[in-house]
């Protein structure tokens, strides 16, 4: 292969990249208008049924149905937050971070668990249910301790968080 044909067909590879890039920029800059809109028309779905909800007799009363309801519906939309920024820090730094990935895992774990009515379930589903919380709650906080402990190595030596003003 001649120096000029190797060239050449660095060049395109290199192209090609940068299409690509362009292509995955662009894909995941309409994820996030698509989430962000997503989770406008939640909020106000939201707002509706709070509204709604509160002024069905009895008026400015609650029902358990209905406030596990709207717990579970603001849990969807904080879900729907974290995906936003999940998909923002992959934009930003090309990484998925795990500790956003596993809040999330939680907030939806938490969410079914608020909406779960034990009464359709079996022994072994609920002990699974718990057994999926506890590996993501352990996986979270290997994780954040990880993170706490990289960054007390790339701290300069004797500067604290207080100095830092976090």
């Amino acid at each position: 292969m001649s120096p000029k044909t190797l060239e050449r067909d660095v060049n395109r590879g290199h192209k090609a990249y940068g299409w690509l890039k362009s292509f995955e920029h662009a894909v995941i800059r309409i994820l996030i208008m698509l989430m962000a809109v997503v989770i406008l028309i939640s909020t106000i779905e939201l707002g509706y049924i709070v509204i709604k909800d509160i002024l069905s007799p009895p008026i400015f009363l609650l029902e358990i149905e209905e406030l596990l309801d709207i717990f579970g519906f603001f849990l969807l939309i904080l879900i729907g937050i974290e995906l936003l920024e999940t998909i923002k820090a992959y934009l930003v730094e090309k990484v998925v971070h795990s500790e956003v990935v596993l809040e999330v895992a939680l907030i939806a774990i938490a969410r079914k668990v608020i909406i779960l009515d034990l009464k359709e379930y079996d022994s072994v589903t609920v002990i699974g249910i718990a057994a999926l919380i506890l590996s993501i709650a352990a996986a979270y906080y290997i994780v954040r301790r990880k993170i706490r402990v990289d960054l007390s190595r790339s701290r300069p030596q004797g500067e604290t968080a207080d100095q830092e003003g976090t």
